[in-house]
């Protein structure tokens, strides 16, 4: 090959060689979000909630993602008090959610690191079988002879709200187990291993025909107010409290049998 045909190659191998390096930028840029320089673990928020807000938290955390392009939240969910332990041992969290404005007094005031919100309000409901074989209509037919009960373990708030229930309505039914949590109450009675199970009405509504729900009046219902708190200093945990307060996430809350956010 001649010199200037040397010369011809060089160039248009340098002008390539230029062009995959701009394509692979243009790549790079388009497929990265606006805040990719940060830290990994600052494109991610955690939030740990009561297990009661199980399936209206899921798309509630879907629209904060939307909102905010590039971060991911992850939420888990576990007994209110399990939530505060957790977190008191040093657990990496940026927001609590509970069931309960008692469950939130364990947590240590240094891990508190913004305002209590009371985002939503939840009352009980009794839970039965959908052929509802112990013929369960009411709060009375709780202490039938030979009645399964089940209920939550009173250290967690579905407990702390069934125990105060029974009490104002001076009732002594005998309690075949108390479990864990809501949800596992609610499992009891999912699988026919009780005749009704004290849960919240949020549950019963989640449950689908999975079981039957037996009212309770509104005059001898109880309720539970629901707490959230930043317990992390990013603007954004703050900015997911104040979320749960938003218009679009109190009218999901509400469809989905929750109570509206109380007075602040």
């Amino acid at each position: 090959m001649s010199r200037g045909g040397h010369a011809a190659s060089a160039r248009l191998l340098a002008l390539l060689a230029a062009a995959s390096l701009t394509l692979a930028a243009c790549t790079r840029d388009a497929a990265q979000p606006d805040n990719a320089d940060e830290p990994r673990d600052a494109l991610t928020l955690t939030v740990l909630a009561a297990s009661s807000l199980t399936d209206v938290l899921e798309p509630v955390v879907d629209g904060f993602e939307v909102d905010h392009p590039g971060l991911t939240v992850r939420a888990s969910f576990a007994a209110s008090s399990t939530v505060v332990q957790q977190v008191n041992e040093g657990a990496p969290a940026d927001v609590v959610a509970l069931a309960g404005e008692s469950s939130l007094e364990p947590l240590e005031e240094g891990r508190r690191r913004g305002p209590v919100s009371l985002f939503a309000t939840n009352q009980l409901e009794i839970a039965v079988p959908t052929d509802n074989p112990a013929g369960v209509a009411s709060l009375d037919d709780l202490t039938d002879d030979g009645l399964t009960l089940v209920v939550c373990a009173e250290q967690v708030p579905c407990g702390q709200a069934t125990a105060r229930l029974l009490a104002q309505e001076g009732l002594e039914p005998q309690i075949a187990s108390y479990e864990s949590d809501v949800r596992a109450t609610l499992t009891k009675v999912e699988l026919g291993e009780a005749d009704a199970g004290l849960v919240y009405r949020t549950d019963v509504a989640a449950a689908g025909d999975r079981v039957a729900g037996v009212e309770i009046p509104e005059d001898r219902n109880v309720v539970n107010r629901y707490p959230a708190v930043a317990v992390s200093d990013r603007e954004l945990a703050q900015a997911f409290v104040d979320h749960l307060l938003s218009d679009g996430v109190q009218s999901r809350l509400v469809e989905a049998g929750f109570g509206p956010a109380p007075e602040q």
